[in-house]
């Protein structure tokens, strides 16, 4: 309760009404004629690296706790974005006349003191033998191993082939989770035709549950997905789950557990785990009839609420206005991500901490310009981008203007860290300079933008744009890893900043004393001019190329 109450109190702080004094001068100087730079007309000089170093200390602080989503953190956080809107007297875009786009989540949480597992009549202990992850009710049958579990056309993966699961437990390996390691997932293609998850594949053929054998990164984060699992719950999108089917009793299994299945079988526990790094998928094979499983879980759901905050800021051309220039950057982060850790929280001063307060700052610097842009502005703060791009996926199904109407959209995810000079650091081998930023999407859609781009960088602070990962072909695949991506599905054209991954990424290093605030000050006002410019158009930008196969399919 205490850390709450700090965190309003600061947030109260922060939030400073407009003051009216620095529009008004602007704006007098331009009635009486007096000489203002094109900067100053157009509002730029208002970001700067010490107004956006108090909004990110704030929103990165220990007090947000990781902003996870959902938490009372990223709660906080959109209160405080609300705020500052309100004071700046921008329109509410969300649900009801308020900045909040609700999302309702389905939170599925075990009931531990009333969830059995046994194996060949042996009780298992829930937290150290298994992790209960998904789906109530009561199963119990013969054992079949399926590989990773998945059908993946694309890939030749087939992980039912020459068994048959109808009836049984399938237990196969890896972790839980909506992607299949070394597989994009925009090389998928169409859920339910091109590929199915274990869960989907395995209630398809008929498997009444699943046990997974965890990977290495699961288990080195054991404690952490016992937490999530067993005390937290796991949440979903209310409305995309009811697009997909519903879990089956699931659970993931300790090594011990793994080796006492899989013993005097065709392939050991510790085979399995190696053949799993290599490219030929892994063997499906049945086990030996007289292992079976009994899995009973008690589950119990409720629906808690999260949301994006979205806010416009008027054109002032009367038939213009109606048409939009979107920026937006993802304001949640991972939270907790190492409890019983000395340092815990992941704080994600970068990530997407910067982006967060880059586009606050953006819409700072509208509210105090003296004239306002032809197109209207709409700023939207993205929740659950860590989970699976939620926030922009709602927003694009569930539009608060009409989508055809949006001209541009531009994504800022991580603007923050800066590679120093003689950093040997290999996982900072691919973070940008002090005056350098990765590109991505500018000309993937658009000739017109990709040369807008260019030459208001060029005429402006001409920081160095990368452009290396504007390619969907990149291995990265970083143009499909952030919210800028749903928007392209639409066919909007958009353009993303990110300044790279590094050492801290998703770690609780990522602090706000280790952000280059200069460098976000001239990435953020680039962004500024690139967004006046497209808000200023005669035309909105022409979309001249075909989605790449990928975003169709997908």
């Amino acid at each position: 309760m205490r850390r709450l109450i700090t965190a309003i109190l600061l947030a109260s702080m922060l939030v400073i009404s407009l003051p009216a004094s620095y529009a008004q001068r602007a704006t007098e100087k331009l009635k009486k004629g007096t000489p203002v730079s094109t900067t100053a007309q157009r509002g730029v000089d208002a970001i700067t690296a010490a107004q956006m170093r108090d909004y990110l200390t704030f929103i990165a602080s220990d007090e947000m706790e990781g902003r996870d989503t959902p938490s009372r953190g990223l709660d906080t956080t959109a209160k405080f974005l609300a705020m500052n809107l309100a004071r700046w007297g921008f329109k509410p875009a969300g649900d009801n006349g308020t900045f909040l786009q609700r999302i309702e989540l389905r939170r599925d949480r075990i009931d531990s003191a009333q969830t059995r597992v046994s194996l060949n009549g042996r009780a298992l202990a829930a937290g150290t033998d298994y992790l209960p992850v998904a789906g109530g009710g009561d199963i119990s049958g013969q054992l079949v191993f399926a590989g990773n579990g998945w059908f993946v056309k694309s890939k030749q993966v087939d992980a039912y082939k020459g068994i048959e699961p109808a009836g049984k437990i399938a237990v196969v390996f890896g972790s839980p989770s909506p992607f299949l390691r070394g597989v994009s997932r925009a090389e998928l293609g169409k859920q339910g035709e091109d590929y199915m998850n274990p869960n989907d594949y395995a209630r398809k053929v008929g498997a009444v549950g699943l046990i997974y054998i965890p990977d290495y990164s699961y288990l080195a984060s054991w404690e952490r997905n016992r937490q999530r699992t067993m005390e937290r719950g796991t949440t979903v999108v209310a409305k995309f789950q009811t697009q997909t089917s519903s879990p089956l009793p699931s659970i993931v299994v300790s090594p011990e557990v793994a080796n006492s299945i899989l013993f005097g079988e065709k392939q050991t526990a510790t085979q399995i785990f190696n053949a799993s790094y290599g490219t030929t998928p892994l063997a499906s094979f049945p086990l030996n009839a007289s292992k079976t499983t009994t899995i009973s879980i008690a589950a119990k759901s409720d629906v808690i609420p999260t949301q994006n905050v979205v806010a416009i800021w008027e054109g002032g051309d009367p038939v213009l206005k109606d048409e939009y220039v979107a920026i937006g950057a993802h304001y949640d982060h991972v939270g907790i991500c190492a409890p019983g850790s000395p340092d815990q929280i992941c704080n994600g001063a970068d990530d997407d901490g910067s982006g967060t307060t880059a586009i606050l700052s953006i819409a700072e610097a509208l509210a105090k310009a003296p004239t306002r842009p032809k197109r209207s502005v709409i700023f939207v703060w993205h929740c659950g981008e860590e989970k699976g791009l939620w926030g922009s996926r709602y927003f694009t199904e569930n539009p608060t203007v009409p989508l055809n109407k949006i001209v541009t959209q531009i994504n800022i995810d991580m603007i923050g860290r800066s590679k120093k000079a003689g950093d040997t650091n290999a996982r900072n081998k691919d973070l940008s300079g002090p005056s350098d930023v990765y590109l991505i999407g500018s000309t993937m859609m658009s000739t017109e933008l990709g040369e807008l781009v260019m030459s208001v960088n060029k005429s402006y602070l001409n920081i160095g744009y990368d452009t290396r990962y504007d390619d969907p072909a990149d291995t990265n695949r970083f143009f499909f890893r952030s919210d800028h991506y749903n928007y392209a599905r639409k066919g909007i054209p958009i353009i993303f900043y990110f300044d790279g991954v590094h050492e801290d990424y998703h770690q609780p290093g990522d602090s706000p004393d280790k952000i280059d605030y200069d460098k976000m000050e001239k990435i953020t006002r680039t962004v500024y001019m690139t967004l006046w410019e497209l808000t200023n158009r005669a035309t909105r930008v022409k979309v001249d190329k075909p989605l790449p196969a990928q975003l169709s399919t997908n």
